[in-house]
Formats: structure tokens, sequence, C-alpha cells
């Protein structure tokens, strides 16, 4: 014995999220929260932001003037030689510098995440 089919109803429910409310295709939707820079997270992620940033910069201008400064040899042209220690000088002048960042960047990182 067959039951007999019954007739569907042609309406169709839909329910929306709070979040599809309230999203829109406007370009300020997209933009970004100034408010959220001035809040502690926002500093946190500039914070570690300029950390990764400087160390990563330290560790391949290392490398960099590592590299620059082995192959630095005493030839007959005295230019080449000394355009090669110059180049080898100021590139571990700017490893300094990015080591000097890096520390600075790592006290504020750390005194952020102490309070």
């Amino acid at each position: 014995m067959e039951e007999p089919q019954r007739a569907r109803s042609h309406t169709v429910t839909t329910t929306a999220s709070s979040f599809a409310e309230n999203f829109s295709t406007t370009s300020s939707s997209f933009s970004y929260d100034r408010e959220f820079l001035r809040t502690l997270p926002g500093l946190l992620i500039v914070a570690e932001i300029g950390l990764w940033f400087n160390g990563s910069a330290f560790a391949l201008y290392l490398s960099a003037a590592i590299v620059d400064a082995s192959s630095v040899s005493p030839e007959r042209d005295s230019h080449n030689f000394n355009s090669w220690a110059a180049s080898s000088f100021f590139a571990f002048l700017v490893t300094i510098c990015y080591a000097g960042n890096t520390y600075f960047s790592f006290i504020a990182w750390r005194s952020r995440t102490i309070q």
C-alpha cells in the first residue's frame, strides 16, 4: 500500500545571521579600524610586526655582510679592494643598526606584554 503524496508548499523560509545583516559592500566596511591600533592588542600586533621585520632584516643583512667581507681579497688594483672594503664596512654598519633596532623593538614589545 502506497501512501498518497502530500502537496508541497511553494514557500521557502530563510534566515539571516546578524553578520549578514550588518555586512555591506561599500568601501567603508572594508577599511581598517583605526581605533584598533590604539588598543593594547593593536599595539602588540604593530610591535610584533616591527620586531619580526627588524629581526629578519638583521639576519639577512648579517649573512650578506659576512659573504661580502669574505669575498674581499687584496689585489693589484687598489681601487677594487677599497670598494670591497668600503662595502663590507657599510654592510656591517647597516647590520649593527638593524641589530639595535631589533633590540629596541624587543624592549618595546616586552614592556607592552608585561603590562
